[in-house]
């Protein structure tokens, strides 16, 4: 069945809370684990699930992510997979762009061909997580649902970052909030007993089904409730098909991660470092798929390592580096410090001329705790960034402080003996 599956990925807007990392590509284009985009994730879980037809929406900082998957999924003959880019686009009946999730599913609808499907699954593609998307698709064609939408349970401290729902023992959705401010009382909204023993939901203390981003809905559903002019799945699609439709929640208890802020994005980079992570890249099952490069082993001269998640094609001389990722071609040089950081990596190994002669990566003797240094970065020898200051927002010459976390921007040049 899941070859009568359409599923649509969402390539995202202009990731904001993810700058500067979004500032030269979109948040699915965002590297991840050393040598993934985020948007391998949904592309590759919905292949494991037996899913052929695949489609991926963008619009904003779009061409570093169509050059990824454009290298990645071409179309594959003998099982007939195909992974199709949509971009957004001005027509006749449309001159204006994408202005939210659900305007993007609905303008390029004559593409999906949904009269030759019986299921249309909507992702997003900023999230971490493994997941069997068969289960969610059975589970909607058992309750004969008209809409299903994944949920995972969350704290209180996180129910400002999605939307939240109230739903009945047989799993049938009866109310929805969008990002309810911190503020607001959401009471009404915590998971009871008698639902937590039935879903299995496992922690303690107060609990809330938040939405995953992740929608099953029937062709024909999905066509009548775009025909409005809503903007947004969350905010305005969903709430309005739980007034007139079957609306269900499909209760999730696996590993879940939105990549939606900086903070998120560093806490799961260096999760992926732990002895036993929650999520892991090496499971042979619901593999993770992504370019293949085809570059040389990495080279480890006299460093120490622990705890580090290293791609493939780096240069790590006399270094010491823990709790870190080190993604493709990094090059670190003697003597050098490395600590809860992450290194994207360079796009390539020659020297840059922007550099006046100095090679990509990390110098001799430098200091470098709790940072992310971009792709294509250049740091001197002796350099140190540890925010010794503890500043928590700041925008500095070639580099950014967000939440605490010290950034250095694609292809930023540090000097030598500099101290941030």
């Amino acid at each position: 069945m899941s070859s009568n599956v359409t599923a649509l990925i969402l390539g995202g807007g202009q990731g904001k809370r993810l700058f500067p990392l979004t500032s030269y590509r979109s948040k699915p284009a965002v590297p991840i684990g050393g040598k993934y985009r985020l948007v391998d994730i949904p592309i590759s879980n919905a292949i494991n699930s037996g899913i052929t037809r695949i489609f991926v929406l963008t619009q904003f900082n779009s061409t570093s992510l169509h050059r990824h998957i454009h290298r990645t999924y071409p179309y594959e003959p003998f099982h007939q997979t195909s992974v199709e880019l949509l971009a957004a686009e001005q027509t006749l009946a449309n001159t204006d762009w994408f202005q939210g999730t659900a305007d993007a599913v609905r303008k390029h609808q004559p593409h999906y061909h949904l009269n030759s499907v019986t299921d249309v699954l909507i992702l997003s593609g900023d999230h971490l997580y493994r997941m069997d998307y068969q289960e969610i698709l059975d589970y909607h064609r058992h309750k004969n649902a008209d809409v299903t939408v994944a949920t995972v349970p969350v704290r209180k401290s996180h129910t400002r970052h999605f939307g939240i729902m109230q739903i009945q023992a047989g799993g049938k959705i009866t109310a929805f909030w969008e990002k309810p401010a911190p503020t607001e009382n959401i009471r009404s909204y915590v998971i009871p007993l008698n639902i937590r023993n039935i879903f299995h939901l496992p922690g303690k203390g107060e609990q809330y089904l938040a939405s995953m981003g992740v929608y099953v809905f029937k062709p024909e559903v999905l066509q009548e409730v775009l025909k409005g002019k809503e903007a947004d799945f969350g905010r305005e699609v969903i709430p309005k098909a739980i007034q007139r439709k079957k609306v269900y929640g499909f209760v999730f208890n696996g590993y879940w991660r939105d990549i939606g802020t900086i903070s998120s994005f560093y806490e799961a980079s260096l999760e992926l470092t732990k002895p036993n992570p929650s999520f892991s890249f090496l499971m042979p099952l619901g593999r993770i798929f992504t370019r293949a490069r085809f570059l040389p082993p990495s080279k480890i001269l006299s460093a120490e390592i622990k705890n580090c998640l290293a791609a493939e094609g780096c240069i790590l001389e006399g270094a010491h580096i823990e709790d870190s990722v080190v993604g493709l071609r990094s090059v670190v040089g003697k003597g050098s410090v490395i600590r809860k950081s992450v290194l994207m990596g360079n796009d390539f190994y020659n020297y840059d001329r922007r550099t006046r002669g100095g090679r990509l990566g990390i110098g001799k003797n430098c200091v470098i705790e709790k940072c992310i240094l971009d792709k294509n970065v250049s740091i001197g020898n002796n350099v140190k960034i540890t925010n010794p200051r503890r500043i928590k927002e700041m925008d500095g010459k070639n580099f950014y402080v967000r939440e605490g976390i010290v950034i250095i921007p694609k292809g930023a040049r540090i000097e030598g003996g500099a101290v941030l």
